[in-house]
């Protein structure tokens, strides 16, 4: 693997190394429209907003969120090539933590 290749790897792999941004990524792909704003967010992961912010940050800065904004408010959704794989992690990761 290319030196650039696994530093990009890294930056993802870190931007869901939390359990936090884990639940954020659910949100926004369970979300209807797969997008969602931190007001949407912060009463559903029981967070403040600033935190919800600081986390929606580190994972657009990973290249899996993209944000958008409309009016006052910045819209999050996971990015369309990346939807896929953390789909799939995400399934994926309650299995094997129901697994002894």
């Amino acid at each position: 693997m290319p030196r650039e290749q696994a530093e990009a790897l890294a930056g993802e792999l870190k931007g869901i190394a939390d359990a936090t941004r884990l639940q954020i990524l659910s949100v926004l792909l369970a979300a209807p429209d797969g997008e969602a704003c931190v007001c949407d967010m912060t009463p559903l992961l029981g967070l403040a907003q600033p935190t919800v912010s600081y986390h929606m940050k580190i994972l657009v800065d990973a290249g899996l969120v993209s944000r958008r904004k409309r009016g006052t408010w910045v819209w999050y959704a996971v990015k369309p090539e990346r939807r896929a794989l953390l789909e799939a992690m995400l399934q994926g990761g309650g299995e094997a933590a129901g697994q002894s």
